[in-house]
């Protein structure tokens, strides 16, 4: 599994930079803030994989080149809300036709059945892998 997600994210990589002129993290980012809108970094984090240093420094990457607007949240005055700009949604466009093609590109040797059955198979096996994170989480409390 290390070996797939390590050549997947190298395939990602190119990906993001040649066709949507924006790097990984930053797409990964992108990504989530215009699928589930409005997020917190914490949220952020949580839904693009990276840790929350990292999906600041993205934030803030974002928040520069007006892709992506930082509010107060309305909820906690110390948050901040997410959301993308105008100029951000077109990037995001592109962002998701890079990451549905990237998609296509490393499961084209298996059958729809097999990509079902994969899909299947990995969100079960994010689920338990965050049930074993969280109960780490709480050992020795």
């Amino acid at each position: 599994m290390h070996t797939w997600s390590k050549l997947t994210d190298r395939i990602s990589q190119a990906a993001y930079v040649e066709d949507a002129a924006i790097p990984m993290s930053e797409g990964r980012c992108l990504a989530a803030i215009g699928a589930f809108s409005p997020l917190s970094v914490n949220d952020l984090a949580l839904r693009s994989n990276l840790d929350k240093s990292q999906a600041s420094r993205a934030v803030q990457s974002l928040v520069n080149q007006a892709l992506v607007l930082k509010s107060a949240s309305v909820t906690d005055r110390r948050g901040v809300v997410l959301t993308l700009t105008g100029k951000g949604e077109t990037v995001w466009r592109r962002v998701m036709k890079v990451i549905a093609r990237r998609n296509r590109e490393i499961t084209s040797c298996l059958t729809a059945t097999e990509i079902e059955q994969l899909e299947t198979l990995i969100d079960r096996l994010v689920a338990q892998a965050q049930a074993v994170v969280a109960g780490a989480g709480h050992q020795g409390d």
